[in-house]
């Protein structure tokens, strides 16, 4: 099981825990140059870990845009865990997260060979393809928003 912390402080051991996870699954597996992923947004953005008992073993981060609207960025799950599904559990915790915060509409730009995994949990492809530090792209999105009109009232 996983539990999730949530973090701006770029000091905090929970983004120190997201860095970790992402030069583990970008730079070092991926190949992605660390200027490239570590970028000036990340003091823009919600910095999210999930551990497993107290090691990090998933991240993303999510950038707030306009209108209700939040990019998901960075998800990595560290290849020793990925088999558990720990993918679907974190995508679950940044809707009910940013839900929270009002969000109506989550965007990512989804590595190729990750677009399956997304449209599982409900995400669709809304873009060309496109090519990010040598991988290519989808952009893909998924509406949050609660549907105040579908709730019941008892009399």
């Amino acid at each position: 099981m996983l539990h999730f912390e949530w973090t701006q402080n770029l000091k905090s051991k929970t983004y120190k825990d997201a860095l970790d996870i992402r030069k583990e699954v970008f730079v070092e597996e991926q190949q992605v140059p660390v200027s490239i992923e570590i970028d000036d947004l990340e003091d823009k953005t919600l910095h999210l870990v999930g551990y497993e008992k107290s090691i990090p073993v998933a991240t993303a981060r999510i950038y707030p845009m306009e209108n209700g609207k939040y990019k998901v960025q960075r998800v990595a799950i560290r290849k020793i865990v990925r088999e558990k599904k720990y993918g679907s559990i974190l995508m679950q915790e940044i809707e009910r997260y940013i839900r929270d915060l009002g969000g109506k509409r989550l965007f990512l730009g989804a590595q190729n060979h990750a677009i399956g995994f997304y449209e599982k949990v409900g995400y669709t492809i809304c873009g060309e393809e496109y090519e990010e530090a040598g991988i290519l792209h989808h952009d893909m999105d998924k509406m949050i928003e609660r549907d105040e009109s579908r709730v019941e009232i008892e009399h």
